[in-house]
């Protein structure tokens, strides 16, 4: 594996779940199996995980999601796990030493299976702190990466000639913050020279990789039908560079549900992967996504929160979500190699 650096609810009272199977390749059930034996190159997402910032620093959701991937992985070997940002609500962390690390991740995420590289992307609520704080927390971590602003990892799924390639960006960087007190409207780049210059390197890295499959991560959704919605800064600035350059998948979090959409004339699968810590059963933007775009959506209202896991083989990159309480199969999407033009 290795790594490319650059610079540096509210519950709502109805429970959701939305399962559109339309398309190919969208399973609701029975599930494919993961053969822990089979050639594969497996790890878990997660996103907006990151607890309250008063005592005890963390959500029973978050508790309940931490116990799940650990009892998961018990079973798989897990290579790393991805971390989609707002990793401190409500206002990032104040230094390296900010006792949050310990509280809301150290602290919480104690399963022995889950002693494998994290690696992190800020959310809105990380840049209301200092978030140069939580990459340097990568030197006194065993398991936190955070190597820059936005990066890059390659991988290999052992015992193949399969690439995977995950590029990971600072949405907020490009596109503003957000305050969920105001409805979450952005505010644009504070700084356009760097928003600029950080958009130049996601296209000179989607244009360079070669690999079988390239999946995007960021904290802003391109697609969403929830709270916040689409963000437009990057269905105008980004999803162009997905399509053009033959993404697999993009994986977001920011709204606190499970949802994957997909567009009929387009190959870019999207997940949202953002109830790791609280829930929202909102559907405000059902209207604002492309038609027949959503395929699957799931809040829980008695507070079961939810990951991903992910396995690569020669053959497909397999997607599933799964809830925290019971670690139930919720959906899964099947996802072929690239073919590269």
């Amino acid at each position: 594996m290795a790594i490319l650096c650059c610079k540096s609810s509210v519950l709502r009272l109805i429970a959701v779940v939305v399962v559109l199977t339309s398309g190919t390749g969208i399973v609701a059930a029975p599930f494919k199996a993961y053969d822990k034996d089979q050639a594969s190159l497996r790890f878990m997402v997660l996103g907006d995980w990151g607890g309250i910032p008063l005592y005890p620093y963390r959500t029973g959701v978050e508790k309940d999601v931490a116990a799940r991937m650990g009892k998961v992985a018990d079973s798989m070997d897990y290579k790393f796990v991805l971390g989609l940002g707002d990793n401190f609500y409500f206002d990032g962390v104040q230094n390296e030493f900010d006792k949050r690390f310990q509280e809301t991740f150290e602290d919480v995420f104690t399963a022995k299976s889950l002693d494998i590289p994290w690696y992190f992307i800020a959310g809105n609520h990380d840049h209301n702190g200092n978030v140069t704080a939580q990459i340097e927390y990568s030197h006194r971590s065993k398991k936190w990466n955070f190597p820059s602003l936005y990066y890059s990892l390659n991988f290999t799924v052992p015992g193949t000639n399969t690439t995977v390639t995950i590029i990971q960006y600072d949405s907020i960087t490009l596109c503003g913050n957000s305050d969920d007190f105001q409805h979450g409207l952005l505010t644009g780049p504070e700084n356009l020279q760097v928003a600029t210059t950080q958009l130049k390197w996601l296209e000179e890295q989607l244009n360079a990789t070669k690999s079988d499959y390239v999946i995007v991560t960021a904290h802003y959704p391109v697609w969403s039908v929830a709270e916040h919605g689409p963000t437009k800064c990057l269905v105008q600035q980004v999803k162009p560079l997905l399509e053009r350059y033959g993404v697999t998948a993009y994986f977001s979090g920011h709204d606190h549900n499970l949802q994957h959409l997909k567009e009929k004339d387009s190959d870019v699968e999207y997940f949202v992967i953002g109830c790791a810590n609280f829930i929202d059963t909102s559907q405000k933007h059902k209207d604002s996504v492309p038609k027949d775009s959503l395929k699957f959506l799931w809040a829980e209202e008695k507070g079961q929160g939810g990951f991903a896991q992910v396995q690569v083989t020669e053959e497909a990159m397999t997607f599933t979500f799964l809830e925290s309480v019971d670690g139930k199969e919720l959906y899964q999407r099947v996802m072929k190699p690239r073919k590269l033009k």
